[in-house]
């Protein structure tokens, strides 16, 4: 990954800017007011959220996915006087994060809906501050190769990521083993879930599944983390962002969630990034990189935390998370699979046609009923998703909706 240092102010495409990384990214930048200028906001549908954004930050354009939210939008914009041009679908995200006068582009976009416009910012040279793990979990090899080839510049956000990336050698491209690492520690809250009997899951509600003990996040990414699929994605991502094999990359259970993610080196160290569990810390490392700059998070007090626990995932339990080493390590098209079929079951899950335990036997259905092949084009990865949404979408209308019985099969009696 190429290293220069910030322009004197940055023009930025924040993507997805009505979620909760685009909001935090927003508080920063509002923070550094000579620093950057926001030139695009996006969202999907959030018109009143995105109106108000656009009145703070006046960008040269704000798009939303909904061409009648758009219009809507649109109305408010000429009621108000602002500038700001309205543009509406996919191919409009792709324009405002290739636009020449744009250096950075935020990808906060959740899900497969923020492929497109991540690799139009990875083909136009971007520095791309990538929380759309998605995008490297269904087409690392294109995208890395996107970036490779433009000489894009790759920043990751998630809290993760991002504390890999500042404990490793800055040279790291070279090949982990060739600048003395051993390992990549992953660490993982475990979620709301972390402590209750297994058989206690069966009737998890979406509200319980969403109650995360130390973030807040959107409800998606909640119940991606209450069944650690969350984690199997990042495991996916590591692998690409690090060219880490997938022994190579260690999932750690930290409760606390104050040290994000480690480092071990061949003579015996680890090193490790602490630091409040706040968004703003990974995004405001990003936005000044390689300069340090103020975030807003209240300092750590060691104090106050007085202890650090650590455990091992228990693959049982956190089936998603044993489904994703698989997806790693099968390769090709398996890694889209997984993730297009985890949406299709998480949003049953919310809409409440699905049971939480059934979450990652809808996935393990679609990985095994799908033929897995090479990733050479987009178009194979968009084949991928677009097969593994119709098979779990019909494995979920064929399941009976009152029992849960079906989705208890990897459990062990004695859990």
């Amino acid at each position: 990954m190429k290293v220069r240092a910030m322009p004197n102010k940055q023009n930025i495409t924040v993507l997805g800017s009505t979620g909760s990384i685009g909001v935090s990214t927003l508080d920063v930048i509002a923070r550094h007011p000579g620093c950057f200028r926001v030139v695009a906001l996006t969202a999907n549908s959030q018109v009143d959220k995105l109106f108000q954004q656009c009145q703070q930050f006046e960008p040269e354009f704000a798009v939303l996915l909904d061409a009648d939210a758009a219009e809507i939008l649109q109305q408010k914009i000429l009621a108000s006087g602002l500038a700001t041009r309205v543009l509406h679908g996919v191919e409009a995200l792709e324009q405002v994060s290739s636009l020449p006068q744009v250096d950075s582009v935020m990808a906060a976009i959740v899900g497969a809906a923020g492929l497109r416009p991540s690799m139009a910012a990875a083909r136009a040279g971007k520095r791309i501050l990538l929380a759309n793990k998605e995008t490297l979990v269904m087409s690392g090899s294109i995208f890395m190769d996107a970036v490779r080839d433009s000489g894009s510049e790759l920043l990751p956000i998630d809290s993760e990521h991002n504390a890999i990336f500042q404990s490793l050698p800055r040279d790291f491209g070279r090949g982990l083993g060739q600048v003395g690492v051993t390992r990549i520690l992953l660490t993982a809250s475990g979620g709301p879930f972390r402590t209750k009997p297994l058989s206690a899951l069966e009737g998890v509600t979406p509200e319980q599944a969403c109650a995360h003990p130390n973030w807040s996040m959107g409800r998606k990414i909640s119940v991606d983390s209450a069944s650690m699929m969350n984690k199997g994605l990042e495991v996916i991502e590591a692998h690409w962002l690090f060219a880490a094999s997938a022994d190579q990359i260690q999932v750690v259970v930290h409760p606390q969630s104050v040290i994000h993610s480690m480092v071990e080196y061949a003579d015996g160290s680890v090193l490790a990034q602490l630091g409040n569990p706040d968004m703003r810390t990974p995004i405001a490392f990003a936005l000044g990189f390689p300069e340090r700059i103020a975030a807003g998070v209240s300092p750590l007090d060691l104090f106050k935390i007085a202890r650090l626990d650590f455990e091992e995932p228990d693959m049982q339990r956190f089936r998603c998370l044993d489904l994703a080493y698989q997806a790693l390590r099968k390769g090709g098209t398996a890694p889209a699979i997984l993730n297009a079929a985890n949406e299709v079951a998480v949003a049953a899950f919310l809409d409440e046609k699905l049971p939480f335990l059934g979450i990652s036997s809808v996935i393990e259905h679609a990985l095994e009923q799908i033929s897995v092949v090479p990733v050479n084009r987009l178009e194979d990865v968009q084949k991928a998703d677009r097969l593994a949404r119709e098979v779990a979408t019909e494995r979920i209308r064929r399941l009976p909706r009152a029992s849960t019985s079906h989705f208890t099969l990897h459990v062990s009696p004695n859990t």
